[in-house]
């Protein structure tokens, strides 16, 4: 099949591998993306699993919290121009406030009443479109809570009090001192935020994306040409490492590299004053999955000439 240079681009900006293997990567696997990547780091030639491409939507991530819940919420614009209007982060910060007393989903807090009149917040956004004339979404929700202990949140590249591009929350249940329990879990919101886990715990990922290592392992320690049971334990040992990078409770604590979070969590405990345990976590990244049109301005600058 015919492969195009904006998909060897598009390979190319995921992976950093070469253009020449980009584009035998696309044809041995038919011009599918995410295979081409897997190809790759089977030959040994990329890394990408961490990699991601731009992210687009512009727009805040805006965060709620009372004594034991908080929410997290995207709101999208078009331009970073809007996000920075005061109307704009207002909308934000009231669609954040309603949703603490929603049961945290899209379609609850769209449907809740706006505060200050009779409106719910999707007819509050409408509003806002027409006012400030640039489109705007109530992309995604979510909320946490606990029965005793704290949810701590952190915003990342904060453009006022609650509001950023990235917003984090930390649910840790204890018996012990609340606002201890909030302190820790900020810092791990901090480190969240920093390392973006896929889980909580080994059981919490993805089955697929565990086959997907495997595979990916497996093809690698063969390419060694040692034995099939000396092949296995390489896999074994590459697979540990791999939850080590990705499961929260088992990564290096950023803020103390030498511990992983949960001996973080165990040595917290004595501040906490009680057994404590991170029950859950909500990361958003403002505009993550969302691709953007991108443009060759001197190219449309020539075209309007031609007109």
């Amino acid at each position: 099949m015919s492969i195009s240079a904006a998909q060897v681009k598009q390979l190319r900006e995921m992976t950093g591998a070469g253009m020449m293997d980009c584009k035998t990567a696309l044809s041995e696997t038919g011009g599918d993306i995410e295979a081409a990547v897997d190809w790759l780091r089977k030959k040994g030639i990329s890394k990408a699993d961490k990699k991601s491409g731009r992210k687009a939507a512009e727009g805040l991530i805006g965060i709620a919290s009372d004594a034991a819940s908080a929410v997290v919420v995207e709101v999208n614009s078009e331009t970073d121009f809007v996000a920075r209007n005061d109307a704009f982060q207002d909308l934000v910060r009231n669609v954040a406030t309603v949703a603490l007393s929603t049961d945290g989903s899209v379609e609850a807090v769209a449907a809740a009443p706006y505060p200050g009149g009779d409106k719910t917040v999707e007819a509050a956004i409408k509003d806002a479109i027409a006012t400030i004339g640039e489109n705007m979404t109530l992309r995604r929700a979510g909320r946490l809570s606990v029965s005793k202990g704290a949810v701590a949140t952190y915003v990342h590249n904060a453009a006022a009090e609650g509001l950023g591009k990235i917003g984090v929350l930390v649910a840790v249940e204890t018996d012990g001192d609340a606002e201890a329990a909030r302190n820790f879990g900020r810092q791990v919101a901090m480190h969240v935020a920093a390392t973006s886990p896929m889980a909580l715990t080994e059981a919490e990922v993805d089955p697929a994306a565990v086959a997907r290592e495997k595979e990916i392992f497996s093809e690698q320690a063969r390419q060694s040409g040692k034995p099939e049971n000396i092949i296995e334990k390489m896999v074994e040992g590459r697979l540990r490492k791999f939850f080590e990078e990705v499961v929260l409770l088992k990564q290096s604590f950023v803020i103390n590299p030498d511990v992983t979070v949960e001996q973080a969590l165990k040595e917290a405990e004595k501040e906490i004053g009680a057994p404590a345990r991170i029950t859950a976590f909500l990361r958003f990244a403002l505009g993550e999955g969302i691709e953007r049109e991108e443009s060759d301005f001197a190219a449309e600058v020539a075209a309007a000439v031609k007109k």
